[in-house]
């Protein structure tokens, strides 16, 4: 397991738990958090007895309160120091695009339990989790355009498909801070819960999944919802639907989701993401930075 500074990983009865923690800076977004969350998630998904993962920050006032404006390293808090003249070098990559987009291609259910403040990164690196459970206490904001730069983290694209781009062009204009009702309301999250309660709810919520079902299903959900959703054409969704019935059907866990049914006891699927996903995944070629 990789040693970390920045965050917290506790893998606990299937459940791993992510928790952002720098208590004296409100848990403010860095690179290296952004490489210690990406490491995590790798350790993560190589992990079989992982069903579900649950991001939070740390104590009861912030989830995240976005970029950390004055680094200790003296850099700068939106890009590298470093000036290049190609937009295609990697020193000009967002840092919490390369968190998304690893979010994005998670083998696992990712669930946010938003504690508190989640400004900037810390509300966009939580839109390419799965479900977003917030406390009573929490507050976003897209404050992008009122600190003179654009939002990131992949947001552009991730924002309008959980709220609609009415919303998506209200909050990003405004830069507003809004609480959790708000957030309920338009569908950015899912439930609202009183503080004391927000963790005991997420991990109900990644028990539910990790009990009942078969992770090479979760798996494959996971990449044909977020990846065909955006499709040009449902030809696309019915090719991928398809293989993935005719090569699932024929499993171990297909076998043992109708026996467990009919018997009327808990499943116990056999199958693992790390060797049991089917020939024609992935059936996407991942783009380059460039």
């Amino acid at each position: 397991m990789p040693e970390f500074t920045q965050i917290k990983l506790d893998i606990d009865d299937g459940i791993a738990t992510v928790t952002l923690h720098r208590p004296e800076k409100m848990n403010a977004f860095t690179r290296t958090m952004m490489a210690e969350i990406i490491a995590a998630m790798d350790a993560i998904d190589a992990d079989d007895a992982v069903r579900a993962v649950i991001f939070t920050g740390y104590g009861d006032r912030a989830f995240c309160a976005g970029a950390d404006l004055t680094p200790e390293d003296g850099a700068k808090p939106f890009a590298s120091n470093e000036a290049v003249d190609d937009l295609s070098h990697p020193l000009v990559r967002d840092g919490g695009g390369q968190v998304t987009l690893r979010l994005f291609n998670s083998t696992k259910p990712l669930i946010a339990a938003c504690n508190g403040a989640a400004v900037g990164i810390g509300a966009t690196m939580q839109l390419a989790m799965d479900i977003r459970l917030a406390a009573e206490t929490a507050r976003y904001g897209f404050v992008f355009a009122r600190r003179g730069i654009v939002p990131e983290a992949c947001s552009s694209w991730f924002l309008p498909r959980l709220v609609g781009i009415q919303q998506a062009l209200e909050w990003t204009y405004t830069g507003r801070i809004f609480d959790a009702q708000e957030a309920l309301a338009a569908g950015l999250v899912r439930s609202v819960h009183p503080q004391d309660k927000l963790m005991g709810e997420a991990r109900a919520l990644a028990r539910e999944i990790g009990e009942n079902t078969s992770a090479v299903s979760i798996a494959l959900t996971r990449a044909m919802m977020w990846r065909l959703s955006a499709a040009d054409h449902p030809m696309m969704a019915h090719r991928i639907d398809s293989r993935a019935i005719y090569r699932m059907a024929r499993t171990p866990d297909a076998a043992e989701g109708i026996v467990s049914f009919l018997d009327k006891r808990p499943p116990e699927f056999p199958m693992k993401p790390s060797r049991d996903m089917p020939d024609f995944y992935p059936w996407w070629d991942e783009p380059d930075y460039r």
